[in-house]
């Protein structure tokens, strides 16, 4: 079975050589989505509020993979600055807790690590896995 290629417009596009997301037998891979609009614009405000822009790409191109939020199994976080760690956790658990409906998150794998520079200048990028189904 041969990777195949996920594109949504729910997400901004991909601005290099790679893919929004690849879908290999049972498991959606998205690349690392930053606080970007589908239009390609960083939302305003700081790193809570790119955070949640992030997640919500990576739900929208694991859903565009036939994934979604409640089907993760690891996330990768890189952010800028570790000071923002807090407050990118406390979004984090919010949206995970919500995709679970509000009841008992399964939340998943996770590292976050401080990058010296994301693209665009961006203060978080989030990747992850989910399974398929």
């Amino acid at each position: 079975m041969s990777p195949e290629r996920i594109v949504t417009d729910r997400a901004p596009a991909a601005i290099g050589a790679y893919s929004q997301g690849i879908r290999a037998g049972d498991f959606v891979y998205t690349s690392g989505q930053l606080g970007m609009s589908a239009d390609g614009a960083f939302v305003p405000g700081g790193v809570a509020e790119q955070t949640r822009q992030a997640l919500a790409n990576v739900a929208a191109v694991l859903e565009a993979g036939g994934s979604s939020l409640t089907q993760v199994v690891k996330v990768t976080v890189f952010l800028r600055d570790m000071a923002d760690f807090a407050v990118m956790n406390g979004v984090y658990a919010e949206v995970f807790t919500a995709a679970h409906g509000g009841g008992d998150a399964v939340y998943p794998a996770r590292a976050a690590v401080q990058a010296a520079e994301l693209p665009k200048s961006g203060l978080v990028e989030i990747e992850a896995i989910g399974l398929v189904g």
